[in-house]
């Protein structure tokens, strides 16, 4: 193990340091850049300064948000941040920072420009850039244009690779294939600008933007080399201009066709920029660059050739950094003598393409294979990506063909891709993107039945993942800015008529406007759903820039000629003062459908602007106090609820999950990730409370930490790979930088790579990392079978086959959270089974080493310990440290928490939390079910002397018997616990005389009639209301002084017109308690509420059952069993109240017809 680092680390010397090694992520290396740039600058005497102007995207998409945080050290080094309206606008900002270093009136020695944005920005800006680049870079300033290139569209609608489109811009092209070129190529990218006069571009693969590693700084690593300029005798230095008119505009295009170009290959060969390694007298070579380039090492790695092995293996590789233009000197050179050449590179063909026609024509060119082999057959593919195992086993094919059998021996050229050693044949749950908890989406978004939908980009494009009967049809998603673009060329030759079109504020400032006027043009019927969330969210949560506020845009969409405009909003009273013009009205976003209704109605252009703020913006303003925090909490009576999924329904809201008790699902709010949005309380059932959390909490003291016994390492301590899998939002990503963090403090090489995209929002999360004690040559992800510690924070993420792709059963470790936190489609659908959590370990465990693996539920752990949830994560950690499978000094991980300065000490806790329960596993929670004790005893007793005499029927059957009539007791009274009681015994022997047994037959028609018979009236919702274990939870969960109101919607009322639920504080207790009494007229004439449609259903279900168990359990078979106990258990699917309950009855007795049809 690495000897610990003796320095003093903090997380500013990612930016200050100048000499020794930091941890750098790519994104962070991109923001040195310029700080590095300007120090160099000033110890060479020029006053430079800096403009950085550009538009947030993926792989970016942090980029801005990064460099505000470092508004301070930017403004000590001159360096300008102007983020751009768009790409397009922003590039103009950028060619003005050349324009002012050619100014006379430059009050600098120079300005250095930087444009940044992702590869459809790019798309969207070419014609400024073009135009920008014509008129050139300066010599004292130079422009750098940075390039994210998502070549597997994790976050974009489209796959990318930017080379092509850069080339045609006439930029030479650095790719730097980790976050030490980054910085490294940043700084001979603005030279080699300077130097050629032309704008020098990047292009930044998503693993490397997105990847960690260990960066040396030393002022020597890039000592920029100045060629000759002289050109035909001329000593040749560009000016820069904006005359893009004859007859300079001539001269712009010939100087940067030839002259500019010309001096940009003296850069790139002056510097060294391309190098070849390996053997000298190769006979196969290979040619990549960027991300392939690591790719391509861990390739060759997983073929037995390692880095040492190439210079006498018989390949030899040319790295290229700059990949347009190449040098052609260089490539003949490397290619003289080979025999065969294969070409690396993701996506389509480009330094393929450019090494033949280097070597076209020349005498004894070797073959040169890529997307196409010699047979002119597809090779490397170029769709997707190209991870190592693919890599692999087409570099071996190559090797076979081309080296010798004496060259080859010692290699292991085994196919790249082991079979896999566990079979994934569980029906597993997708971990999908989703709205955050309290996001406006969830309302947003929901259209009127029939609807046709224009999805919008950024978080809207969720959507597209929805059910249709919520969304809408999804007839058409666009580039941003397009947005109801596409309806204008539909409208003439489809039946419907009109088009809802999602739109963000954000997309609406960067070019969304547009859109809009155009569709006025046209004449299309079309409504616009605004979004007016106040930020930019899937990247990061920034304000739009020039952004309008809803005043403002009203007035702008008015004088555009929209036909009518309204306004939803979750606070209405925020309107009160607001001047708006009469014609534009401002409602609840209760409302959204039929305003929606009313403006699909109108002909030509209509908006809704729905004004609400993104929740996750909204709850970091609530955490740093610059807003109030609202301290009303939902929460849910367990007992009442009926696990319907109405309020899931009416919110979409994460933060509602199902919950398995003994009663069946049901619903919880978990209140860690609630957004106090309270769209659940909307659901129509009574068993919601709003409660006032107590002002006493129960606070931890987390001063005293035991000294725990020091782990004994399970994995190689000197070289080991971790990968954590989890859910977008959850602290993943944080976990992973800590993590990495102790390992770069504990003097370990790092590499690592966070899997993100879309992801982020609720979706599944990977991060890989490497620690070696020596530098990291390989890529920064893993491939299959690197794996040694797998940490799973989610469970579902861990089970997916692709994560578990790199595990081995020699090698992984897996630390795994059990806990099961619902999916999206299970608060839509509370029907959606979670995986048995015993077949998903099963199936870890077949992919790992079973015996050293830890598995624990880390939110139930973190709930005991700390009230929340959110500590989960680091409990793991402190699991993968004891368990060996982390051999970093637990001091590394304290010092890295330290420095991460969030919630330290509850950190710190977190981590010896996981260390105890690795030493000593505390036992799960039992059920926090209260059960009434003298109820209990006579229904045992009642149970037993009914039912004992049947043979059969276990021990434990009996108690869950006993258990369900203890609570029909309660309920109403012991005759009716009878008639449950007598239901199963003579079930069960209906049973035993079909099928000689008791067994699934008659556990499903207990069950089912139990939840029939304890039907939810109002006698019952008081019962459950006064349950002592109710108001227990309540004071559990928000303290000893907590207080609530009842959200109640009485059936009575409802009939009488009332249409929101009453909130019904301490004062309505005494009315519960005569309601419980009351109890005992159920069923009698004098049951008032027994009269209404509703109850007298429930009533008749109970017969019909009975009914249908005598006549169907006789006929049971083993070969139609299951049908049996499907139509046995349907009725377990009836749920909610009221109209809710009608509708699920309904449909209960048409499957039951469906079901009792295809039996017979």
């Amino acid at each position: 193990m690495p000897e610990l680092r003796s320095r003093e680390f903090t997380l500013g010397d990612r930016y200050t340091v100048t000499d020794g090694e930091i941890f750098l992520t790519g994104l962070q290396a991109l923001v040195r850049i310029p700080i590095e740039q300007s120090r160099r600058d000033s110890a060479a005497g020029r006053r430079v300064g800096v403009l950085i102007s550009g538009y947030e995207g993926s792989p970016l998409a942090g980029y801005d948000l990064e460099l505000s945080r470092q508004r301070d050290l930017l403004d000590e080094h001159s360096i300008v941040f102007r983020p751009g309206v768009n790409e397009e606008l922003a590039a103009n900002v950028v060619q003005g920072s050349q324009l002012a270093s050619a100014s006379e009136s430059c009050e600098y020695d120079g300005v250095v420009g930087i444009w940044y944005g992702k590869a459809p920005g790019l798309d969207r800006a070419t014609d400024a850039l073009r135009h920008a680049n014509l008129g050139g870079a300066a010599g004292n300033g130079g422009a750098l244009v940075l390039v994210g290139d998502d070549s597997t569209a994790k976050s974009s609608t489209v796959p990318s690779s930017s080379e092509s489109a850069m080339a045609e811009l006439g930029l030479p092209i650095l790719a730097p294939s980790d976050p030490q070129e980054v910085l490294d190529f940043g700084l001979h990218g603005i030279a080699m600008s300077r130097f050629s006069g032309l704008w020098v571009g990047m292009k930044l693969a998503t693993n490397v933007v997105d990847g960690s590693a260990t960066v040396h700084i030393d002022d020597s690593r890039v000592t920029v080399q100045i060629p000759s300029r002289e050109i035909d005798g001329i000593d040749f230095r560009h000016t820069v201009s904006s005359h893009f008119l004859q007859p300079t505009l001539t001269r712009l295009e010939q100087s940067m066709a030839y002259n500019r170009f010309e001096l940009a290959r003296r850069y790139i060969a002056a510097n060294d920029l391309n190098r070849a390694i390996g053997d000298p007298d190769a006979r196969l070579g290979i040619i990549t660059a960027g991300a392939a380039f690591r790719d391509t090492l861990q390739a060759l790695g997983r073929l037995g050739i390692s880095e040492s092995d190439l210079m006498d293996s018989g390949i030899r590789i040319l790295k290229l950094d700059v990949i347009h233009p190449l040098d052609q000197h260089e490539v003949q050179k490397f290619c003289a003598s080979l025999d065969e050449v294969l070409v690396i590179e993701e996506k389509r063909a480009f330094i393929e393409l450019a090494v033949k026609d280097v070597l076209y024509g020349l005498p004894d060119s070797p073959r040169v294979l890529g997307k196409i082999d010699e047979d002119r057959r597809p090779f490397l593919r170029a769709d997707s990506d190209l991870p190592p195992e693919f890599l692999a086993d087409k570099i071996a094919q190559r090797v076979r063909k081309v080296l010798s059998s004496s060259q080859i021996e010692r290699f292991v050229l085994e196919p790249a891709t082991p079979k896999s050693r566990f079979r994934l044949d569980l029906p597993m749950l997708a971990r999908t993107p989703y709205f955050c908890s309290g996001c406006p989406h969830n309302r947003s978004t929901v259209v009127p039945d029939g609807s046709l939908v224009g999805a919008g980009i950024g978080c809207h494009a969720i959507a597209t993942m929805m059910p249709e009967e919520r969304v809408g049809e999804i007839a058409s998603l666009c580039q941003m800015g397009g947005e109801g673009a596409p309806w204008i060329g539909m409208a003439p030759f489809v039946r419907e008529d009109h088009l809802f079109q999602n739109l963000g504020d954000g997309t609406f400032h960067h070019s969304g406007s547009l859109a809009i006027r155009a569709a006025i043009a046209s004449g299309v019927n079309i409504t616009y759903k605004l979004l007016y969330n106040d930020a930019v969210a899937m990247t990061g949560g920034q304000s739009a820039v020039g952004k309008m506020s809803v005043p403002q845009i009203v007035q702008e969409l008015l004088a555009e000629g929209v036909q009518r405009i309204v306004i939803t909003t979750d606070d209405v009273k925020k309107y009160r003062k607001v001047k708006l013009p009469r014609s534009v009205a401002v409602r609840d976003r209760s409302e959204l459908i039929p305003v929606q209704e009313e403006l699909a109605a109108i002909s030509g252009v209509t908006v809704l602007i729905h004004d609400q703020e993104c929740a996750t913006e909204l709850r970091r303003k609530r955490k740093r106090g610059l807003v109030a925090d609202p301290t009303t909490r939902a929460f849910i009576n367990e007992r009442l609820c009926e696990g319907c999924g109405d309020c899931g329904q009416k919110s979409n809201c994460m933060s509602v999950q199902p919950i398995e008790t003994e009663f069946g699902r049901k619903t919880k709010i978990d209140q860690a990730s609630c957004n106090k949005d309270y769209s659940c309380l909307d659901g129509d059932c009574p068993s919601f409370v709003a409660v006032q959390p107590g002002k006493t909490t129960r606070k931890k003291d987390f001063a005293s930490v035991p000294v725990l016994p020091e782990p004994t390492p399970t994995v190689d301590v000197e070289d080991f790979n971790v990968r954590i899998t989890g859910v977008g939002g959850t602290g993943v990503v944080t976990t992973s930088q800590i993590i990495a963090t102790a390992g770069t403090l504990a003097g370990f090489h790092v590499r690592g790579l966070d899997q993100l995209g879309l992801a982020q929002k609720g979706g599944a999360v990977v991060s890989d990392l490497k620690f070696s004690s020596r530098p990291i040559e390989g890529a920064n992800k893993l491939a299959a079978g690197d794996c040694d510690l797998y940490l799973g924070c989610d469970l579902l993420v861990a089970a997916d086959e692709k994560n578990l792709a790199v595990t081995s059963h020699q090698r992984t470790v897996c630390v795994i959270s059990t806990s099961q936190v619902p999916t999206g489609s299970m608060i839509l659908k509370p029907s959606t089974a979670f995986p048995v959590a015993a077949d998903v370990r099963h199936m870890l465990e077949s992919a790992s080493r079973p015996d050293e693996s830890v598995y624990a539920d880390a939110r139930n752990l973190a709930y005991r310990e700390f009230g929340s949830d959110q500590l989960a994560n680091m409990i793991l950690v402190g699991m993968a440290v004891q368990a060996g499978a982390l051999p970093i000094p637990v001091q590394s991980i304290e010092k890295a928490i330290d420095l991460n300065g969030v919630a330290v000490a509850a950190n710190l806790r977190a981590i010896q939390v996981g260390r105890e329960h690795v030493i000593d596993p505390r036992p799960e929670d039992s059920s926090k079910t209260l059960r009434n004790n003298s109820a209990r005893i006579r229904a045992e007793h009642l149970t037993h002397a009914t039912i004992a005499e049947l043979n059969g029927i276990d021990e434990k059957f009996k108690d869950r018997v006993g258990f369900l009539a203890a609570d029909l007791i309660a309920y109403q009274n012991r005759s009716y616990a009878l008639r449950f009681v007598k239901f199963v015994s003579d079930t069960a022997e209906l049973e035993s005389a079909a099928l000689g047994t008791v067994g699934p037959l008659t556990a499903a028609a207990t069950e089912s009639m139990f939840k029939l018979m304890a039907y939810k009236d109002e006698y019952e919702t008081a019962r459950l209301y006064l349950d002592p274990q109710f108001e227990h939870s309540v004071r559990e969960t928000f303290g000893d002084d907590a207080t609530f109101k009842y959200k109640l919607h009485p059936p009575i009322l409802r009939a009488m017109g009332l249409k929101n639920k009453l909130s019904l504080g301490a004062w309505f207790k005494p009315a519960l308690y005569v309601l419980r009494a009351g109890r005992q007229l159920r069923g009698t004439p004098w049951d008032v509420f027994g009269y209404a449609h509703v109850r007298r259903l429930e009533r008749a279900l109970v017969d019909e059952f009975a009914e249908l168990t005598a006549r169907v359990v006789p006929t049971a078979t083993q070969d139609n069993i299951e049908r049996v106990e499907a139509l046995l258990t349907l009725a377990q699917q009836i749920r909610g109240y009221e109209s809710i309950k009608l509708d699920s009855v309904a449909e209960y007795r048409r499957k039951i017809e469906e079901l009792d049809t295809a039996r017979s």
